[in-house]
């Protein structure tokens, strides 16, 4: 059995509006990717319920705002899509640039796992490079964040982001432990670490999921190396 390899549907972003969503998601299944996490469940939920099933792609997380737009609405559309787990992607550097700011940011967390936990939904936090560029009493806020949060709340970590922002992944996955339950991942020579050596860390990886943001020209030749290169790592 293939083992799982996601796509965040933001590499593709200017190739999934309403005439091009189907066609772009079968083009990724194409590939080798199994699982597409979107970025957007709430504009046209029943479009991309049935793109997906079209391409055969599982949606199984998504990146939806769901501590600041209509909870009911969010878990709602995450329950329509096969979501199992609603990641935030990202909030306001200046919100966290305090103790009070990152506890606030906890408690909206915690708040919105218990909310979804009743819909049978986790929550994720997923990090870009301020949590850990900015300090909070010395320390980088993505360590006092997480300390905050409930332990029910899963982490979705871009190694990318986390490096540039100052971590050395290969000391900060294996000491959050089972609390990673998914990685950002890329293979295009900007890493500051070997990614084949990265992925073992994470011990309770479910799902590696690319996502090539930053890139000139045509995406797909990028994409099209990505999931040859990570298929080849997952089902080693």
């Amino acid at each position: 059995m293939t083992s799982p390899l996601g796509v965040q549907l933001y590499s593709v972003r200017d190739e999934i509006g309403p005439d091009a969503l189907r066609a772009s998601l079968t083009r990724l299944a194409a590939l080798g990717f199994t699982h597409a996490e979107p970025y957007d469940i709430l504009s046209d939920t029943e479009g991309l319920a049935a793109a997906l099933a079209a391409s055969g792609l599982r949606a199984t997380t998504a990146h939806s705002k769901i501590t600041e737009l209509d909870r009911d609405a969010v878990v709602t559309a995450a329950t329509r899509l096969g979501i199992e787990t609603i990641i935030v992607p990202w909030v306001r550097p200046d919100s966290i640039a305090d103790r009070a700011g990152v506890t606030a940011l906890a408690a909206a967390i915690n708040e919105a796992a218990a909310f979804a936990a009743g819909y049978g939904i986790r929550v994720g936090y997923h990090n870009h490079d301020f949590e850990f560029a900015q300090k909070v009493d010395g320390v980088p806020a993505y360590e006092l964040l997480v300390s905050l949060l409930d332990p029910a709340v899963v982490l979705e970590l871009d190694t990318y982001w986390a490096a540039v922002g100052g971590a050395d992944v290969t000391e900060l996955i294996p000491r959050l432990g089972d609390r990673v339950r998914m990685l950002h991942v890329k293979h295009d020579g900007q890493n500051p670490f070997d990614i084949a050596d990265v992925l073992p860390l994470a011990t309770s990886l479910e799902l590696p999921v690319v996502e090539v943001v930053v890139h000139e020209g045509d995406v797909w030749p990028l994409l099209e190396e990505n999931a040859a290169y990570f298929g080849k790592l997952v089902n080693a």
